[in-house]
């Protein structure tokens, strides 16, 4: 279940401070998939959450220092092993599309929900991550019904050429084939 003020009761809820009040009049009505890791292919550690709260040493890994001073965070993360993390209420802009646009609007951010995939844009998902992902995108679906199986899209397609993520080890066709209709 998500309540009125957009927290998912089955998600570890953490906070973040980058997001915003969306815009008066704005319906969140899109659904965008990305995926994380940090360092690239390394999962399971505390880098992620201390991205996402602003407390990144930005000086603990060599692919880090392009990180300094960046101010991101999405909705949700899914780990590798299911488990989701709320860092942002969905009734609030997380800042997680950056530059973007869809279907002729840009500001993704401003009627947006960005849910992060513990992975890489190179490698395979795990099954947990697809349950989990189709759980909460049916919750989603219930409380935004504007977000339709059309208005859920990857990154990269919000942001092309600036963006690749989930990649091509995201299985498209898997992951709505667990949507009901």
């Amino acid at each position: 279940m998500i309540n009125k003020l957009g927290f998912y009761q089955n998600a570890r809820q953490i906070s973040s401070p980058f997001y915003n009040q969306r815009p008066a009049g704005s319906e969140i009505s899109l659904l965008v998939i990305h995926c994380i890791s940090l360092p690239e292919g390394c999962y399971g550690g505390p880098e992620i959450e201390s991205l996402f709260t602003g407390c990144l040493d930005c000086y603990a890994h060599p692919d880090f220092s392009s990180l300094e001073g960046l101010e991101v965070s999405a909705h949700c993360v899914i780990r590798r092993n299911g488990e989701i993390e709320q860092y942002v209420p969905f009734e609030k802009g997380a800042w997680h599309a950056g530059a973007s646009y869809f279907a002729g609007v840009d500001r993704c951010n401003d009627y947006s929900i960005g849910i992060e995939l513990e992975g890489t844009d190179k490698s395979a998902y795990t099954e947990r991550q697809y349950r989990s992902l189709a759980t909460l995108t049916q919750k989603i679906q219930q409380r935004y019904p504007a977000i339709s199986k059309q208005r859920i899209v990857a990154h990269s397609e919000i942001a092309p050429g600036r963006k690749t993520d989930p990649g091509s080890g995201f299985d498209w066709v898997y992951y709505l084939s667990l949507l009901s209709d």
